[in-house]
């Protein structure tokens, strides 16, 4: 694999021969002073250029970065551009995401000076490379505050409790029926999803509000106390039914757990009632579905009366 030193010359000499490029910034992890340095990062790349379509008709430009193994752009279906709605305006920008047959990944976009003056594509997270013609903006060193967690008001707290209960009966209605694709999905989506904006609030509480989870809380484990961890790990789970329920115990626990928490901290109302009423329910059906393990109550690790499906 390329080193990092490698990797930079050749992206600041492209901008340096080519006249289209007027200047080159850095971005993303690489410029984050928080994030460990380490082989797998990106290099998050934005060319600022005098038009953007000659980049897009003919992209031999970007073969001296090296041999491409695998690419994804801006205007693929199924793609990032879809998921995140930016599948328009490619006169002004565009995208593309480069793995190489090396190893490293360049994410590389280019603007035009006006989308760059507004700062459609970039955050805090900006380092300078090289600067022709003086167009890049002076701004402060690096830094991931846009991304720190937010405080939450109490009608998101009480709406992320809400989904968090209301879906997991979505949930369970999905495994009595059998329909495991959807009760699967409903968890991971929406169930989870509530319980990982929850630990977010955790985490700022506990960090003044100065710190990131980053991008899909990947940092969970390092900002989450040990106990809290070992159960976040317990709400995964396989295509077991049995195992699926442990894992919505584990949840529930957690979500309460921390739910708790940020209500007291911030004299918020903790709304039993949705908990009580979810509880009800997934407890009916799964009474239903595995009297057995309801009667012994062993099949899970550390349940207890905190469970949504346990009493």
């Amino acid at each position: 694999m390329r080193s990092e030193n490698e990797m930079m010359n050749i992206i600041i000499d492209t901008a340096k021969s080519d006249d289209r490029i007027l200047a080159a910034y850095l971005k993303g992890s690489r410029t984050n002073p928080n994030v460990p340095k380490d082989i797998y990062r990106d290099f998050d790349v934005m060319y600022v250029v005098t038009e953007v379509e000659s980049f897009r008709k003919d992209t031999g430009w970007m073969n001296a970065f090296g041999n491409i193994a695998l690419k994804q752009e801006q205007d693929d279906a199924f793609g990032y551009g879809e998921r995140f709605g930016i599948q328009s305006g490619y006169e002004n920008s565009y995208s593309w995401l480069l793995l190489f047959e090396d190893g490293n990944r360049i994410d590389i976009g280019v603007e035009t000076l006006s989308v760059m003056e507004k700062g459609a594509n970039r955050n805090k997270l900006f380092l300078p490379l090289l600067d022709k013609t003086g167009c890049l903006p002076k701004l402060p060193p690096p830094t991931d505050e846009d991304f720190h967690i937010k405080k939450p008001s109490e009608k998101r707290f009480r709406g992320c409790c809400n989904e968090f209960y209301w879906s997991l009966c979505d949930v369970v209605k999905g495994i009595a029926r059998d329909e495991l694709p959807f009760a699967m999905t409903t968890y991971h989506t929406l169930v989870r999803s509530m319980l990982d904006v929850m630990l977010d609030w955790y985490i700022g509480i506990h960090t003044d509000f100065f710190v990131s989870s980053r991008k899909l809380h990947k940092y969970f484990k390092k900002y989450l106390p040990a106990d809290f961890y070992e159960i976040y790990v317990q709400t995964y789970t396989d295509g077991s039914y049995e195992h699926f329920w442990c894992a919505i115990d584990a949840a529930c626990r957690l979500f309460r757990k921390a739910a708790l928490f940020v209500a007291d901290y911030f004299d918020f109302v903790y709304p039993e009632n949705d908990e009580s009423a979810s509880r009800n329910y997934l407890w009916n059906l799964r009474g239903n579905l595995f009297p057995k393990q309801i009667d012994k109550n062993t099949s899970c690790q550390n349940t207890d009366d905190t469970g949504c499906s346990g009493r």
